[in-house]
Parts: structure tokens; sequence; C-alpha cells
């Protein structure tokens, strides 16, 4: 089962390293030529939003809270159906008019380079987090099939993505991605009914989970809902480098066409991960981490060859999700960073292979912070938080009211964030405070508002879109 795995990471690479031969400049590497149709552009979104959140992540918390897991698959897929038909029509005609190549470049227009350099920088702490939690995601699945230590897949999975993806940029990965989707909705088509039938159906897991709640929509509660769709929804129209993968495409019918499909398939694959971890608990109750149940059911609940394909599957959704990532890093750190900031005058050849090392070296950083983080959901969650809370709301107004300012789109930021880290770090003797409008619970980190009960992340979210609102007032745009 590892000699599979192994045989299909050495066609990556080579697929990459191949395409990566037509990549000549930075439009190549950032953007890929502006050249991608509706289909391109689908298999590399979809390859990107399928990654260890949405399959190792997903089945480790159906595992711990049963069907209300699919809110976090469910939340992007809205996100990615706002993206294709309001935010990505918009920001592509913006971004072909100027010749953009990342978000960072339509903020420093609308607002600052202050702004954007600030964006830039946080994005790049958080894209890095995120991208650490890919490299758990691939870490799991090597360390369930062959008892690989989890130091070791975390190196595997960062030179595996890499080497392809330095080669090519967005345009090796956008044709990597075309195999790794087909591998990964396959894999795990194929795997579902199998896990169905070892578990004894709905009937056989309900007899094996007495718990009524296990099997409710909103048995996670209100407040993590709530916390997904407030997070998830605006991180999918919002990421740098969803929005990156929108500016490669040619014209705007393949945005909304490419893009919709990518959002339908994350509602429709969302509750194939669900099952399968709801099923891994009602057999395997007693794992020693979440994480595991994915890669467990795959390894135990099917023939060989079923669990050779499911497990390739999931290696490359860990695998097509780090190279977005990679994609993210790289545009942060030498576009919206190094050119903008240290050297403006640099030629394309230089940023292209400047691009290459970082993307390098950025895997090298990736590879040390997954080995001090304990999940990928906790990886995962401050990269969305940290996003969601400092950028959905300057990017939303920016593009839909002239009004917006840059002082509004700064103090909106900073609010946000501030809010957020303040119920995050906060302690308090009293363990609960009383801020007027509600209650403070320093232990658990969240608000409770009398009707409803808000966690860290949404509360900032919230705040920074009614401070930003109250910017349009205050201290409108001249």
């Amino acid at each position: 089962m590892l000699g599979f795995i192994f045989l299909y990471v050495a066609i990556l690479i080579a697929l990459g390293a191949l395409i990566g031969r037509k990549a000549k400049g930075a439009a190549d590497f950032f953007v890929g030529g502006r050249s991608f149709n509706s289909g391109l552009l689908f298999t590399t979104l979809i390859a990107a939003n399928l990654g260890a959140g949405s399959t190792v992540g997903v089945a480790a918390l159906a595992y711990q809270h049963g069907i209300s897991a699919w809110w976090w698959i469910g939340s992007a897929g809205i996100g990615s159906l706002i993206l294709a038909f309001i935010v990505g029509p918009k920001i592509w005609r913006i971004a072909h008019e100027n010749n953009f190549y990342t978000l960072s470049d339509y903020l420093d227009k609308r607002y600052s380079k202050f702004f954007s350099g600030v964006i830039a920088f946080m994005m790049a702490a958080g894209t890095l987090a995120l991208f650490a939690g890919q490299l758990l995601g691939i870490a799991w699945i090597l360390e369930t099939v062959a008892q690989v230590p989890k130091a070791q897949g975390v190196i595997i999975g960062a030179i595996v993505t890499t080497l392809y993806f330095a080669a090519g940029g967005l345009l090796s990965s956008a044709i990597v991605n075309i195999l790794e989707v087909a591998v990964i909705l396959l894999g795990f088509i194929i795997a579902l009914p199998f896990v169905w039938n070892f578990s004894g159906g709905l009937e056989g897991i309900q007899a094996k989970v007495p718990n009524p709640s296990y099997f409710d929509f909103y048995g996670m509660g209100s407040t993590a809902i709530i916390g997904y769709i407030v997070m998830l929804v605006p991180s999918f129209f919002i990421s740098p480098g969803l929005i990156g993968k929108v500016f490669a495409a040619k014209d705007e019918r393949a945005i909304k066409i490419g893009t919709a499909l990518n959002g339908l398939v994350q509602l429709i694959f969302a509750i194939i991960p669900v099952i399968i971890g709801m099923a891994a608990f009602a057999s395997y109750p007693d794992l020693t981490r979440a994480d595991l149940a994915l890669p467990t059911a795959m390894k135990n609940m099917m023939p060989f060859f079923a669990a050779s394909l499911a497990l390739a599957g999931i290696f490359a959704a860990e695998v097509s999700t780090a190279d977005t990532v990679l994609y993210m890093l790289a545009g942060s750190l030498v576009n919206d960073i190094y050119k903008r900031f240290f050297n403006p005058e640099i030629s394309d050849k230089k940023l292209l292979r400047l691009s290459r090392v970082v993307s390098l070296v950025c895997g090298v950083a990736g590879v040390i912070l997954a080995l001090r983080l304990e999940s990928i959901i906790s990886a995962l969650t401050i990269f969305y938080s940290l996003m969601s809370v400092s950028l959905a709301a300057p990017l939303v107004f920016g593009l839909f009211t002239k009004k917006a300012s840059n002082f509004g789109a700064i103090l909106s930021a900073l609010a946000g964030v501030a809010l957020t880290l303040f119920i995050t770090f906060y302690r308090s003797p009293e363990g609960q405070i009383n801020i007027f409008v509600g209650t403070l619970d320093t232990l658990k980190h969240v608000i409770d508002f009398g009707f409803v009960t808000l966690n860290a992340s949404t509360c900032g979210i919230i705040f920074s879109f009614v401070v930003m609102s109250l910017s349009l007032i205050f201290s409108p745009k001249k």
C-alpha cells in the first residue's frame, strides 16, 4: 500500500516538473498566464478546497460530534458560490484591467500600500499554519498506513508538495490538480459503500452510538455551527489563494461556471468524510487521536485494492491543498512584501527565480511548525480566523461601495483582531464578566448575548463589519 502511494508521488513530481518548463515568467507562476477555462479553474479550486480540513479534519469532527460536522465543508461550499457569482467576477475585472497578480495588489490600489502590507504579513503567518495543517494530514496517513513516524511523514509531505509546486507555480499545480481531483473523488466514492457496509449502515451506527445528538445536524451546538458559518463562508470568497486562482481565469464565464461547480461539489462531497468519521467511531471508538479516524477507516474497513485507492485519494487531497497554500505564501512574501516594499524594479525572471526559492524555504518552515501543532483543525482555525477577521469587511466594502476608506479598512481589521485576541486570551478570577452587551466567559472564550452565544472569531468578524459600516458615516473616502 505504501509503495502504491510512493508511485503516485513520483508521478506528481514528474508531471509538475514537466509542466514547470512552460513557466517563463511571473505571470505564468502567479496567474497561470490568465488562460484558465472553466474546467481547469474548477479542478484547481476543488483540489485546493478538498484538503486536510475537508477530509481528515472533518472526519475527525464527525468522529467526535457526528453528522453536524457537515457544517465545516457546507459553509465552505456556500462561500464558494458567493465567490462564483458576486465577488469573483467583480474583482476579476479589476485585476484584468490592472494586471494584478495577487489580492494584495488589489488592496494596495483600493486602500494603501500600508494596509496591503499589514494584511500580507498577517496572511503569511496564518498561511504558514494552514500549510502545517496540510502536512499533518499527510503525516497521519503515512502513520496509519505504514507506521511512519509523524516527523518523517511531515517531511515527506513537504518534499512532495514543494518540489512540484516550485517547478512552475500555479501553472504546474493546476495541471497536476486534474490528476489529483480524479484520484480524490474516485477514492472517496469507492470507499463510502465499503465503510457503510462494514459498520452496518445507519442502523448499525445508531446501535453502537446511542446518542441522539450524534445524528442531529445541529448536534455540536449553535455556538460551534454559527462560528463555522461566520468564519468559513467569508473565508472562501476572500481567500488570497482562491482569489489568485480566479485571477487566472480567461473570462467571467469561466469564473461563474468553474467556481460554482466547485461549490456544488463541496456541498455534495461534504457528507462523505462525515459518514466515514461516524462509521469509524462506531467501529473503533478508542482511537488515540480523532485525526486518525479517516485513515484508519480506509485501511481497516475495506479490501486492499479499495483501501489503496482511497488512501491515495486522501493523500492527493492533502497534497493538492498544500500546493495552494505554498502559492499563497510565495505570493505574500515575494510579490506582496519583497517586490512592493524592497525591490519594486525586480525583473520578471528574477521574480520567478525568487518565488521558487521562497517556496522551498516555506516548505522547511512548514515542517517546523507542523511538528509543534497538535491537530489539523487547530491549525486551520488559526488561518481562517485570522483571515476572516482582518480581511472580510475591507474586501467586501471595498468592492461594493466607493465610501470605504483606508482609515476604515485599517481600523476594522485592527478592531476585529484585537477583540478576537482579547476574548481568546483574557483571563479573569471571576470567570465571567459583564460587558454591557453580554457576558464574557473567560474560561470558554465566548460571549453570551442572552439569545445566542458566540465564540471569539465570530465576535471579531461581526465587530469588524460594524466598525467598517460606521466608518462609511464618520470617515468616508473623500
